[in-house]
């Protein structure tokens, strides 16, 4: 049988949806054979593009930023179609989901193929994205493949934009090619300008994908300053008096903070420093029509704000308001339409005492709850009544991680700016690490998304390491979801991915991993408990006996999988239980207070995880090890995450 896929429309993510239903629809049914068809409605097939009925009306009202999906087809014809050509490819790989195709994590090992008869298929789907902002920003560790392979799985999955931070995110692809803490691995040293044309090639990748893209964020305190923002590492400057005169006076110096660009705040009443950094913005918007949303940051770090006499009594989020109503004013008069993404997070937490935006059809607001725990959602924590506002201390503030405490600032802000809003959060940067078992972060993070619209936000942009399938990528995919779905259920999801992850094996997968998550209890990771901590011990002793008592089927059910994809997910897991083990030893010697066995156990858990890294490279693909030897090495070590304590 013939299938013809008709082609409305020459858009990128219409024509890639077209080659992508040819290319997985004779997988799924080797007695299929497919034609593209370039054409209107008035020829016969499954039609794909923004789709008009027979009075000549789109049949899903067009939209530029909202998603909305429509299949109908029956028996080989009908329509696929969508609100915006990234609707439509959303559409085409939802329809081969209902054919057959399940896409478990990033990259070709992550690709299963189900039989089906698609000649008799019949599938009928109208579907409005719960949420606009569905998107993943660049960090951990990653190489140009990583990043690749994680834009081509988000629309497989309903996600549909792509952050990349800074003016050039040198950093997470210098981190990887450096191989700096693997003893095993050959560094392959790569230069900005290589990294440059890496992120170029990426950004077309989203735009044939129609993927809404963000850019820059951090970087605008220091780059129109003549001082690098390519990342943390800190580099020593000599500054004269003229080239520091821009720069925050701390301490009585006016400087590079600490040797770092990224961190460096300004003098902000200062209103050359304001002109310099608005027409900067202006300059950059009007070079790069290809960002969607570009963002306008502040400085990263705290305690790093302007003392003079000119800044000290004014809030940073006065002369922040300030610039960003200049910023729209000059882009208006540039008639430039990009939308400004401004951040609350940090100082910027504290609302401007005078100032107020003035065109809210221009901005986003982006909250970033960095020093939130993730020991409870959302919804869990304001159920507990309001949280508290401190009082701005310029240089003093202390971050609370209490969720509640985090949501009252949210409040505040959306009591003058009422447009647009979505969350910037590190559930499965930082966070993920801390729960071995994966299922309970997952858990977290779904019912997060699900609560947005209950805290006026409008999406989520994930800081997020690019591998993220170490066991499973079940909180991705529970994440997209949640997103798409707001109504969606955790346990059904979850049951839904872990038969498509294990087969027959998915209900003792699913208690394999709650039992993990359970007894490596993530709150004793995240430093919330007492260290020395007899009940832990005895938890760690059962789980590493209960640990034990799996590898052997584990390795059973690897050498007997039947595709590639399989092989590489029992794998994975096999490879996990290995560390678990370790791990689970290593936090027995912790919570017991034999701390010089602890670190003796955890560099057995760092000479296997690079030793892994080096020899297997699917492995490679999903799982980010340097950032979990940072993370889980620094809670083994006592250190407390970033965003807690500055």
């Amino acid at each position: 049988m013939e299938i013809r896929i008709v082609q409305i429309g020459a858009d990128p993510a219409v024509r890639l949806a077209a080659k992508e239903l040819s290319k997985y629809l004779p997988k799924i049914d080797p007695a299929v054979e497919t034609a593209i068809l370039l054409g209107n409605e008035t020829l016969d097939g499954i039609k794909v593009g923004m789709a008009c009925g027979e009075n000549g009306e789109l049949l899903v009202p067009a939209s530029e930023l909202d998603d909305e999906i429509m299949i109908d087809v029956k028996n080989g014809k009908g329509v696929i179609t969508g609100s915006n050509a990234r609707s439509v490819l959303i559409a085409a790989y939802r329809f081969l989901r209902e054919a057959g195709c399940r896409w478990v994590r990033p990259g070709e090992s992550g690709e299963k193929i189900l039989p089906g008869d698609v000649g008799r298929l019949s599938v009928s789907i109208r579907e409005r994205a719960s949420y606009r902002h569905r998107g993943v920003c660049v960090e951990g560790d990653c190489s140009y493949n990583h990043v690749l392979q994680m834009i081509e799985w988000m629309p497989k999955i309903g996600l549909n934009t792509y952050f990349h931070q800074f003016f050039v995110p040198y950093t997470f692809f210098e981190k990887w090619y450096l191989h700096g803490k693997n003893p095993e691995m050959e560094p392959q040293p790569t230069s900005v300008e290589e990294v440059s044309a890496m992120v170029e090639s990426s950004i077309a990748s989203m735009k044939e994908r129609g993927m809404m893209f963000h850019q820059v964020g951090h970087g605008w305190t220091c780059e129109p300053f003549g001082v690098s923002g390519h990342g943390w590492d800190p580099k020593e400057y000599h500054l004269t008096e003229e080239q520091a005169a821009p720069f925050a006076l701390v301490n009585g110096k006016r400087d590079v903070w600490k040797g770092v660009g990224l961190n460096t705040n300004l003098c902000y009443s200062n209103p050359s420093v304001r002109k310099t950094l608005v027409e900067a913005i202006v300059d950059y918007a009007k070079k790069h029509p290809q960002v969607d949303y570009l963002h306008f940051w502040l400085a990263d770090e705290s305690r790093n704000q302007c003392e003079c006499d000119g800044c000290k009594d004014t809030r940073p989020s006065d002369f922040y308001v300030q610039m960003l109503n200049d910023v729209d004013r000059r882009l208006t008069e540039e008639k430039i339409n990009t939308k400004i993404v401004f951040l609350i997070y940090l100082d910027l937490l504290w609302v401007p005492e005078r100032e107020r935006i003035v065109n809210h059809d221009r901005f986003a607001l982006m909250f970033a709850p960095i020093s939130r725990t993730y020991s409870e959602t959302f919804l869990e924590a304001s159920k507990k009544g309001d949280g508290q506002l401190q009082p701005y201390l310029r240089n003093r503030n202390v971050m609370s991680t209490k969720v509640e405490d985090n949501i009252a600032y949210l409040r505040e802000w959306q009591k003058s700016f009422s447009g647009d809003a979505f969350d910037y959060d590190y559930h499965m940067l930082w966070d993920w690490n801390f729960d071995l078992g994966g299922y309970r972060s997952s858990e977290v993070l779904f019912e997060d998304m699900k609560d947005l619209h209950q805290f006026g936000i409008n999406g989520m942009m994930s800081c997020q390491m690019q591998r993220v399938a170490f066991p499973t990528a079940l909180g991705m995919v529970g994440m997209a979801s949640a997103l798409w779905d707001e109504k969606a259920s955790f346990r059904e999801v979850s049951a839904q991915y872990f038969g498509d992850l294990f087969g027959e094996s998915a209900e003792a997968m699913k208690e394999y991993f709650q039992t993990l998550s359970e007894l490596f209890h993530p709150p004793y990771l995240r430093l919330e408990e007492e260290t020395i901590n007899p009940e832990r011990a005895e938890d760690y002793r059962k789980l590493s006996a209960y640990i034990d008592s799996k590898k052997q089927w584990l390795f059973r059910k690897k050498e007997a999988a039947e595709n590639a994809c399989d092989r590489a997910t029992w794998n994975i897991v096999a490879r996990h239980a290995d560390i678990c083990s370790l791990m689970a030893a290593a936090l027995e010697y912790k919570a017991s207070g034999n701390q010089k066995a602890a670190l003796e156990q955890w560099n057995r858990v760092t000479e296997l995880a690079n030793h892994l890294e080096a020899a297997e490279p699917h492995l490679r693909d999903a799982w980010d090890v340097e950032y979990f030897l940072n993370i889980v090495g620094g809670a083994v070590k006592g250190e407390k995450r970033p965003g807690i304590d500055y």
